[in-house]
Protein backbone atom coordinates (compact mmCIF):
# COMPACT_ATOMS: atom_id res chain seq x y z
CA UNK A 1 0.00 0.00 0.00
CA UNK A 2 1.57 2.94 -0.78
CA UNK A 3 2.65 5.78 1.47
CA UNK A 4 1.10 9.16 0.50
CA UNK A 5 2.03 11.36 3.16
CA UNK A 6 3.85 11.22 6.77
CA UNK A 7 3.95 13.67 9.64
CA UNK A 8 4.09 14.25 13.23
CA UNK A 9 4.53 10.39 13.70
CA UNK A 10 1.42 9.70 11.28
CA UNK A 11 1.90 7.85 8.03
CA UNK A 12 -0.97 8.02 5.50
CA UNK A 13 -1.77 4.92 2.93
CA UNK A 14 -3.79 4.84 0.21
CA UNK A 15 -4.55 1.27 -1.62
CA UNK A 16 -4.72 0.38 -4.94
CA UNK A 17 -8.33 -0.48 -6.40
CA UNK A 18 -9.76 -0.34 -3.05
CA UNK A 19 -13.85 0.14 -2.71
CA UNK A 20 -15.83 3.15 -2.46
CA UNK A 21 -16.09 5.88 -0.61
CA UNK A 22 -12.85 7.42 -1.17
CA UNK A 23 -10.76 6.59 1.89
CA UNK A 24 -7.29 6.66 3.25
CA UNK A 25 -5.28 4.80 6.09
CA UNK A 26 -3.71 6.52 9.30
CA UNK A 27 -1.17 4.60 11.76
CA UNK A 28 -0.01 5.83 14.42
CA UNK A 29 2.37 4.37 16.88
CA UNK A 30 1.21 0.96 15.77
CA UNK A 31 -2.74 2.06 15.74
CA UNK A 32 -4.61 2.19 12.64
CA UNK A 33 -7.84 3.83 11.59
CA UNK A 34 -9.59 4.56 8.21
CA UNK A 35 -11.31 8.15 7.39
CA UNK A 36 -13.32 9.20 4.86
CA UNK A 37 -12.31 12.23 2.72
CA UNK A 38 -14.71 13.84 5.11
CA UNK A 39 -12.41 13.39 7.69
CA UNK A 40 -14.73 10.58 9.79
CA UNK A 41 -13.35 7.41 10.77
CA UNK A 42 -14.72 4.38 9.44
CA UNK A 43 -12.68 1.77 11.13
CA UNK A 44 -10.23 1.74 13.93
CA UNK A 45 -9.01 4.12 15.66
CA UNK A 46 -5.82 5.70 16.27
CA UNK A 47 -6.03 6.05 20.33
CA UNK A 48 -4.79 9.26 20.41
CA UNK A 49 -7.19 12.44 19.85
CA UNK A 50 -4.20 14.70 18.66
CA UNK A 51 -3.59 12.00 16.01
CA UNK A 52 -6.69 12.10 14.92
CA UNK A 53 -7.84 15.63 14.47
CA UNK A 54 -4.49 16.13 12.75
CA UNK A 55 -5.18 13.72 9.93
CA UNK A 56 -8.35 15.21 9.88
CA UNK A 57 -6.70 18.88 9.30
CA UNK A 58 -4.66 17.39 6.87
CA UNK A 59 -7.04 15.80 4.79
CA UNK A 60 -9.10 19.09 4.81
CA UNK A 61 -6.47 21.12 3.52
CA UNK A 62 -5.48 18.34 1.03
CA UNK A 63 -8.82 17.52 -0.28
CA UNK A 64 -8.80 18.16 -3.95
CA UNK A 65 -5.09 15.87 -3.99
CA UNK A 66 -6.41 13.50 -2.13
CA UNK A 67 -9.87 13.09 -4.57
CA UNK A 68 -6.89 13.34 -7.81
CA UNK A 69 -5.04 10.38 -5.82
CA UNK A 70 -8.13 8.11 -5.51
CA UNK A 71 -8.98 8.18 -9.10
CA UNK A 72 -5.08 7.60 -9.56
CA UNK A 73 -5.75 4.29 -7.52
CA UNK A 74 -8.81 3.37 -8.45
CA UNK A 75 -7.14 3.43 -12.37
CA UNK A 76 -4.54 1.40 -11.39
CA UNK A 77 -1.83 4.17 -11.63
CA UNK A 78 0.76 5.34 -9.10
CA UNK A 79 -0.47 7.41 -6.44
CA UNK A 80 1.19 11.02 -5.68
CA UNK A 81 3.01 12.05 -2.40
CA UNK A 82 1.30 14.26 -0.42
CA UNK A 83 2.75 17.44 1.42
CA UNK A 84 2.46 16.63 5.34
CA UNK A 85 1.59 19.06 8.20
CA UNK A 86 4.76 21.74 9.07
Amino acid sequence: MPEISRFFGIIVRMFFDEHNPPHVHAEYQGRKAVFDLSGNVTRGDLDSRTATKLVREWIDIHFEELRKDWELAQAGQEVQKIAPLE
